[in-house]
């Protein structure tokens, strides 16, 4: 009994720091999920509107009150449907996420293979677009190709995408260090503000990064430039160490803290 007590005791005293903690741990997977998907327009909606109705409850203007009262159910029907792309990413990140991430990560050289046929169709000028997938299923997309399930390797990659051959203008899926599928098509951006200049490529790695968790690494057949595509953002012309750390990073093939910011902060970051 008298153990009970101390124990009661004792979460009386942690209760509040559990209770802050659980909130705060709430608040910032809140945060990440929003910067991640692009979707702080819908926080902005949601704080004018409330900002409105708070101003009209105090002011006590009862007519626009009563009409806040009776429009809400088609406010919030209508904030469905118009913030209906951002609210599908937030919900689609939010089965991606990996709440809590432990063990230690082993390393692979599959990305450096990728990235020695990048570097190589770059000096060509000659287009890629590699999906790098996490957690997302993508079979759809993937059955649009033909499927490989081959070993990745820097000469595989450099004649399926140097040479004109039928799986030259699609993208390929990379998982676990195998080339899935090859010549599949990607969705495009539904973003309206990206840049006129950009491809059909880059637009297809923006979109996939839209719908998905996949990083997507592209080769402008333009420039030459290689670029990164990953949580609803473009990277545009990283270069060579910067893409590798970034993808070491993101697919959890390394063990070496990497910082993702400090190596784009001098770099174009296209949303």
């Amino acid at each position: 009994m008298k153990s009970a007590n101390t124990l009661i005791l004792i979460y009386n005293f942690i209760r509040p720091i559990l209770d802050i903690g659980v909130l705060t741990f709430l608040f910032y997977k809140a945060y990440t999920l929003i910067v991640k998907t692009n979707s702080i327009q819908i926080i902005k909606a949601a704080i004018i509107v409330g900002l409105s109705y708070l101003v009209a409850y105090l002011l006590r203007l009862e007519t626009l009150v009563w009409i806040f009262n009776t429009i809400a159910p088609i406010l919030l029907l209508s904030f469905a449907i118009v913030f209906h792309p951002e609210l599908r990413k937030i919900f689609l990140r939010l089965g991606q996420s990996q709440w809590f991430a432990f063990g230690n990560r082993s390393k692979h050289t599959y990305v450096d293979s990728v990235l020695i046929a990048a570097e190589m169709l770059s000096k060509q000028r000659r287009g890629m677009l590699a999906v790098f997938m996490r957690h997302t299923k993508m079979d759809d997309i993937i059955q649009t190709g033909t499927r490989l399930n081959a070993d990745i390797s820097s000469s595989l990659l450099v004649t399926i995408f140097g040479m004109d051959t039928p799986l030259h203008d699609g993208a390929c899926f990379i998982q676990g260090g195998k080339l899935i599928s090859a010549g599949c098509f990607l969705p495009l951006s539904e973003q309206y503000d990206i840049k006129k200049t950009f491809g059909t490529r880059h637009r297809a790695a923006l979109g996939l990064s839209e719908v998905s968790d996949a990083v997507v690494l592209v080769v402008s057949e333009e420039t030459g430039a290689m670029s990164l595509a990953y949580d609803s953002m473009l990277h545009y012309e990283l270069p060579y160490t910067t893409i590798q750390k970034i993808l070491e990073n993101l697919l959890e093939i390394t063990s070496e803290a990497y910082s993702m910011e400090d190596t784009i902060d001098e770099h174009k970051k296209i949303d």
